[in-house]
């Protein structure tokens, strides 16, 4: 699929992989953003992207954006982005509704590709390195079953209607406008106590962390060098080789911030109810398409820490 001199819808456009991609689609496309603005920010939109504020689950704005004039939609809109969710019923129900929502509009409109930002989570805790057809799949979240059941719904769109279906499973996706996540909780607890940083858990949980504009660069490089007759269904697994543990991050952090902190631990092998201690992803099927990160996992952390570090 060919993204360039095409009409892009970009659901949950200015978040942090939306925002980036927003960024990167316009030089070539015309980009339709399309944010409640519930976890994104709309200074994050580019200036060049039209912009419409709105719930892509309301009727009216959902019928408003996906239109038969869209080619491509692009859905990174998530009702909460986060894997501890103080709401999971609300988390899994309202995701899962705003997908299928979204999905019975574009056949409607017949619009025919389309791109999902999905999540390692949907492994659950899955031998290491995981691959994309590895099963079952049995994720330990609600925001992983969430993820997963978008993934069923759309597998059944691209297998009954004419849809080709882009799914990518992120690693952990850090940049420094995130706002959340481990790196900016490390930074924001040693502003406030440079002495003592408190780390959840038991600081051996080991993940891969993909640095954002990696992240957009491989979706990008797979949405148009993967071939359509590969399926109407395509899953890649999106992330880095190495990995990074907490406590590494910490370590990062406080070097970055020219701090020698004593850590303090909650204790325990996971950060909270549904964290998977240990993810790495097999990243195989992306590297067969030619494609490798500008920045192992190590770099991605010790980038974002840096810029965080030193922002005003």
């Amino acid at each position: 699929m060919d993204l360039s001199d095409r009409t892009i819808l970009l659901t949950g456009g200015a978040g942090l992989v939306g925002s980036e991609l927003a960024r990167e689609l316009t030089a070539e496309n015309d980009v339709l953003v399309v944010d409640d603005l519930s976890n994104g920010v709309r200074g994050c939109v580019p200036s060049s992207a039209e912009f419409v504020e709105g719930d892509i689950s309301a009727a009216e704005t959902l019928e408003g954006v996906v239109t038969s004039d869209i080619d491509v939609v692009i859905h990174c809109a998530a009702a909460d982005k986060y894997v501890n969710s103080d709401e999971p019923r609300r988390q899994f129900e309202s995701n899962v509704g705003m997908t299928h929502s979204l999905l019975e509009q574009v056949d409607d409109v017949g619009i025919t590709d389309v791109v999902f930002t999905s999540s390692s989570t949907v492994y659950g805790e899955a031998p290491r390195p995981t691959p994309e057809d590895y099963a079952p799949l049995e994720p330990i979240s609600a925001y992983g079953a969430a993820k997963l059941a978008e993934e069923s719904i759309l597998s059944v769109y691209a297998h009954t209607r004419d849809l080709s279906v882009w799914n990518f499973r992120f690693a952990n996706v850090v940049a420094p406008r995130s706002g959340a996540g481990v790196i900016p909780d490390f930074v924001e607890k040693l502003e406030r106590d440079p002495d003592t940083l408190t780390i959840l858990g038991n600081g051996r949980q080991e993940k891969s962390y993909m640095h954002v504009e990696d992240c957009v660069d491989a979706i990008r490089h797979v949405t148009e060098r993967a071939p359509h007759s590969a399926g109407p269904m395509q899953t890649y697994n999106l992330g880095t080789k190495t990995t990074t543990s907490v406590d590494r991050i910490a370590d990062i952090v406080s070097e970055e911030m020219t701090l020698d902190p004593a850590y303090e631990y909650t204790g325990g092998d996971r950060g909270w109810a549904g964290d998977v201690p240990k993810m790495r992803l097999s990243v195989e099927k992306l590297s067969a398409l030619g494609w490798q990160p500008e920045y192992s996992s190590d770099q991605a952390v010790r980038q974002v820490a840096r810029e965080l570090a030193t922002a005003p």
